[in-house]
C-alpha cells in the first residue's frame, strides 16, 4: 500500500482550502484518509498554512510520498530540512542539540522574511489605495495639455 501526503480539496467554487491528509495512494482525492495533519489556504497573501510539524515528520519517515504541492509546502515550513537534520543526527555528524540549534537558527530567519513580505505587500496595498484628490488629478492632466498643445499666439511672420 502507498502511502501519500496530500491535498484534499475543500471550499466553494474558485474559494479554494486544502485539508493537508495522510492517504492511501488509491483513495480519491477527496475521499477516505488516515490522518489530517493540517490545513493550506491559498487565497491568503502570504498562503495560510497550519502544519502538524512532528505528524508530518512522522509520516515522512514511516515512508509517506509527498506530492509535490505537498513537498513545497513541508519545505516551506521546514519539515524536509528538519528531517535532514535528524538524518544527520542519526549519522553520527553532531548530535541532537545542534540540530535543534541549526533549525531554530533557520526558523527565525525564515519568520523574519515572511513577515518582511507581508509588510512590503500591505504597504503596496495602502499605496494603490492611497486619496488623491481629483482636483489635482484635473489640473496635471490640464497642465499637461497645455505643454503639449502647439504656441497658437506666436505671429506669422512674412
Amino acid at each position: 500500500m502507498a502511502v501519500k501526503m496530500r491535498l484534499q480539496r475543500h471550499g466553494s467554487k474558485k474559494r479554494p482550502f486544502y485539508f493537508i491528509v495522510v492517504a492511501d495512494g488509491r483513495a480519491p482525492r477527496d475521499g477516505k484518509f488516515i490522518q489530517k495533519i493540517g490545513t493550506y489556504n491559498p487565497l491568503t497573501v502570504p498562503a495560510t498554512i497550519q502544519l502538524d510539524r512532528q505528524k508530518a515528520l512522522d509520516w515522512l519517515n514511516k515512508g509517506a510520498q509527498p506530492t509535490d504541492t505537498v513537498r513545497r509546502i513541508l519545505s516551506f515550513k521546514g519539515v524536509l530540512y528538519l528531517k535532514h537534520l535528524l538524518r544527520g543526527v542519526k549519522l553520527g555528524l553532531f548530535d541532537d542539540a545542534a540540530a535543534m540549534v541549526k533549525f531554530q537558527e533557520w526558523h527565525t530567519e525564515h519568520e523574519a522574511n515572511i513577515t518582511r513580505r507581508s509588510d512590503e505587500h500591505k504597504n503596496k496595498q495602502r499605496a494603490k489605495k492611497a486619496y488623491v484628490p481629483v482636483v489635482k488629478k484635473v489640473e496635471e492632466k490640464q497642465e499637461e495639455v497645455v505643454a503639449a498643445a502647439p504656441a497658437e499666439d506666436a505671429p506669422a511672420e512674412a
